[in-house]
């Protein structure tokens, strides 16, 4: 244990500080500089072993009267180290550590109720379902309370007995020195409890697998992978605690003719050659049915059209999405003789080379 001049000092109290004050300056001290809050700093370490040994002289009436009669003048320590006097002078120190670090408020987080984990489980809609929202069935397994055992995981007319290595806790101690470290229990997983007939149907784990069936409303717009909560419907709590949420996750099939793009769409238009060179009038699907656009002459392959609020509802009732057209020339792979003819008298009327400016400014 670390030598100790002036156990006051240390912990930053005065000589006529009550034993509360020292408890308090402690507890503030044993927090700042414990190991496992400055895991790998050696300056840290051997600050929490002074400020250890200066609480075990001023928590100890006889031992702090025995230092304000010498003055310290054994340097803090006693003759020998009196680590054996530390010891037996620990009295409430190993059960402020065990409040600081886990002890008393572990065993009572092991005996709370505790929520139910939340679920998963997916709904294949079609795309018109997604955009216009539909009410679907859901088939999920959730785990729910043992029908034959009622939740007790023992076997009927039997009853858990308390654990015998915590003895009722749910955690267990493992020392260290003069500290413990406290985890759950290694026998009963944290519940407190043992079982020693379990139950035929849950082998003991007090609960079962159960189908439930359900009707959930999707919204409209929802897009593959989006998650629709039904709150309370997943796993039960623990020792009467509140169950978990269930997600029902939506796997949306693709269109054929819309693809989604964030909270928009995008369709491809097939136009012919001539529309693109003299313009025209086209009819475009939507979602409720089809619209006109114009394509204006001299229009190149891949130009983008917009309409505006035709897209899919945006999750939350925050308007809708756009439609974007994307205009593709559709060049077809044989021509028949008069069209031949007719692409013929073209070249001869459109004369020119496009291509002339790729090489224009070169010597």
């Amino acid at each position: 244990m670390a030598a100790v001049s002036d156990p006051y000092k240390t912990l930053g109290v005065d000589r006529n500080a009550p034993q509360d004050e020292i408890k308090k300056a402690y507890r503030k001290l044993a927090r700042q500089y414990h190991p496992d809050r400055n895991a790998g700093d050696p300056q840290a370490e051997e600050r929490f072993k002074e400020v250890q040994e200066a609480y075990s002289i001023l928590s100890d009436p006889e031992k702090r009267k025995r230092y304000d009669q010498t003055g310290g003048i054994f340097g803090g320590g006693f003759p020998g180290g009196e680590a054996g006097g530390f010891r037996g002078g620990f009295g409430g120190f190993g059960d402020i550590l065990s409040d600081l670090f886990g002890g008393a408020a572990a065993g009572r987080r092991a005996q709370q109720p505790q929520r139910g984990r939340d679920l998963e489980t997916e709904v294949h809609i079609s795309f018109d379902q997604a955009m216009a929202g539909a009410q679907v069935p859901v088939v999920a397994t959730i785990p729910a309370s043992c029908p034959t055992c009622r939740g007790t995981g023992a076997r009927p007319g039997t009853s858990p007995t308390v654990c015998p290595r915590c003895q009722g806790r749910g955690i267990e101690s493992q020392g260290q020195g003069l500290f413990s470290i406290s985890q759950p229990c290694s026998l009963c997983g944290g519940t407190g409890t043992q079982i020693a007939d379990p139950c035929p149907t849950c082998h003991g784990r007090g609960q079962t697998p159960q189908t439930k069936r359900y009707r959930v409303n999707i919204p409209a717009g929802v897009r593959d992978g989006s998650r629709v909560r039904l709150a309370g419907k997943g796993e039960p709590g623990r020792r009467g605690g509140p169950p978990g949420d269930l997600y029902v996750v939506t796997r949306v099939s693709e269109s054929p003719i819309f693809k989604r793009k964030g909270d928009n769409l995008e369709v491809d238009v097939p136009i012919t050659v001539v529309e693109a060179l003299r313009g025209a009038t086209v009819e475009v699907p939507t979602l409720s049915g089809s619209k006109r656009i114009r394509v204006p002459p001299g229009t190149r392959h891949g130009t983008v059209q917009r309409l505006r609020g035709e897209g899919p509802p945006r999750l939350g009732g925050k308007g809708r999405g756009d439609i974007h057209y994307r205009l593709v020339i559709d060049v077809p792979s044989s021509l028949s003789k008069e069209q031949e003819e007719a692409v013929e008298e073209l070249a001869q009327v459109m004369n020119g080379n496009p291509r002339e400016r790729l090489f224009m400014g070169r010597s």
